[in-house]
C-alpha cells in the first residue's frame, strides 16, 4: 500500500498560478514550491524594494510550512533565486532575521530575472512537526 500524497493549500499564501500546489507532503516530507513575492490576495510586488520582496516571498514560504503542520526549525533545505548577487546579503540578513535560530541547508542561486520581474522566490523542504 502506498502512502497518499498531501496538497498543501492555504489563503495565508498567493494561489498558485499555473498547475501545481503550494505544497505538497508525503509522510513526514513537506515540499513547498517556489514562492514569489506576492501577496495573498495576488496583489504583486514587483515593484517594491528587494527587502520587502524577501519579506514577503519567505512569509509566503513560512505559512505554507505552517498549514502542513510545520515551521521553520524544522525546515532541511531552502533554495532562494536571487536576480543580482547585489541582493545577497540583503536576503541573508531578512532570511536570518525571519528563519531565528532556524539554519536548514541553504543554496542561494543567481538568476538573470525572475516571473513578473520580481528579485526572489524561495522553495523548500521540511518535516512535519512531531
Amino acid at each position: 500500500m502506498t502512502d497518499p500524497i498531501a496538497r498543501i493549500a492555504t489563503a495565508a499564501a498567493p494561489k498558485p498560478a499555473g498547475h501545481y500546489s503550494q505544497g505538497t507532503a508525503w509522510r513526514d516530507l513537506v515540499f513547498v514550491s517556489g514562492q514569489l513575492p506576492a501577496r495573498p490576495d495576488g496583489s504583486h510586488l514587483a515593484d517594491k524594494p528587494f527587502e520587502a520582496q524577501a519579506r514577503q516571498a519567505l512569509a509566503n514560504l513560512l505559512s505554507i510550512l505552517a498549514e502542513a503542520g510545520s515551521g521553520p526549525e524544522h525546515l532541511l533545505r531552502v533554495t532562494a533565486y536571487l536576480v543580482g548577487v547585489g541582493n545577497w546579503p540583503e536576503f541573508n540578513r531578512v532570511y536570518a532575521e525571519m528563519l531565528g535560530e532556524a539554519k536548514p541547508a541553504r543554496t542561494v542561486v543567481p538568476v538573470p530575472e525572475l516571473h513578473h520581474g520580481y528579485l526572489v522566490e524561495v522553495e523548500a523542504i521540511a518535516v512535519r512537526r512531531g
